[in-house]
């Protein structure tokens, strides 16, 4: 019984996900169905890998920060062009709130907790890093915020030119004809997302609340991996392909280096 008690959070949630996908995936296309189950399901795996490894307080932090802000830069970036430039969402990626397609904010957490986990695992050989002087804060935030830009450096290009997601005002910038300022936007607030969940860990160390195994750390390293491969075989233009193999294989196999001496510290103590 306590067994299934412990449970009970995760199946509700899962079963909460589940419904959501399939309310937002209703009557449209196969493409989009797709897109909205795959977003769904890895925020899900997300979160809950985030409260395996942070806690369950400071997941849902995450959680909220990610989703706001992603909602509020996109919202402004589709309505005013700030941040990203002038583009305008089309009806492949779902019903929207507001100007912003419902899963668009979900990915920006999903994506930003992955970056996160990667950097910690990149520079101390551990998921997380708990309490931190602000400076370091900074500068663990950037490096988050350069990863999740290298996996836009791929997906962008896809996203507008194959799915045909959004379309820019621009077209003859200078990268695949999307302009800089797009991956400029997306490091600012990759940024204010991971330095902005950061700062609610200030002088608290954390304490996850759930027993840590080593598939939990390993859900961002497979998300990014995966990202990371389907760029290298599917990406559009076909230089964008190369392109991921290093600006993400980079991280990553920096992070997978990381992981494996994190398991062997937690083996030998």
């Amino acid at each position: 019984m306590t067994s299934l008690t412990s449970q009970l959070p995760r199946i509700t949630g899962g079963l909460l996900l589940a419904f959501l996908a399939a309310l937002l995936a209703r009557g449209q296309g196969e493409t989009t169905q797709l897109l909205i189950v795959s977003s769904v399901l890895m925020f899900a795996c997300c979160w809950a890998s985030a409260i395996h490894l942070l806690g369950a307080r400071p997941a849902l932090h995450f959680v909220v920060i990610g989703v706001a802000c992603g909602w509020v830069a996109e919202q402004l970036g589709s309505s005013y062009g700030w941040f990203f430039g002038s583009y305008t969402y089309t009806e492949v990626l779902g019903p929207r709130l507001g100007d912003v397609p419902a899963i668009i904010p979900l990915m920006w957490f999903a994506l930003c907790y992955v970056a996160y986990v990667i950097s910690n695992l990149m520079v101390w050989q551990a998921p997380h890093d708990g309490a931190f002087a602000l400076p370091q804060a900074a500068v663990m935030s950037l490096l988050a915020a350069m990863i999740v830009t290298a996996y836009d450096l791929g997906a962008d290009p896809y996203m507008v030119y194959t799915l045909k997601a959004w379309i820019m005002a621009k077209t003859d910038g200078w990268w695949f004809g999307e302009t800089v300022q797009g991956f400029a936007g997306w490091a600012f607030v990759s940024f204010v997302i991971v330095f902005g969940f950061r700062l609610t860990l200030r002088g608290r160390a954390l304490t996850p609340a759930l027993p840590v195994s080593k598939r939990h750390a390993m859900v961002p390293l497979a998300i990014y991996g995966g990202s990371m491969l389907f760029q290298a075989v599917e990406g559009f233009p076909v230089e964008t392909r190369t392109i991921a193999l290093f600006a993400m294989g980079i991280p990553l196999l920096t992070a997978i280096c990381g992981f494996a001496r994190w398991q062997h510290q937690k083996a030998a103590a």
